[in-house]
């Protein structure tokens, strides 16, 4: 992943790791212009992750960024 989505995905983990799903809904909202049913989703696979890192973290963004072109 670019540093980018890492970096991205660093302030993510800590506002999931507070407990402060506000917070990361409005960073979703704000930084990266997702939709509130996107953040929904994103939030929903973060929480379910067995380890809250960076590296995955990204890899559920970058794959909600990606549209199909067909």
């Amino acid at each position: 992943m670019s540093a980018i989505w890492r970096n991205h995905a660093s302030r993510l983990a800590e506002l999931m790791t507070n407990n402060n799903e506000t917070q990361a809904h409005l960073y979703l909202e704000q930084l990266m212009l997702f939709p509130v049913d996107i953040q929904d989703k994103i939030i929903e696979d973060i929480s379910h992750l067995g380890s809250c890192n960076s590296e995955s973290i990204s890899t559920i963004i970058s794959s909600y960024m990606m549209f199909d072109l067909r």
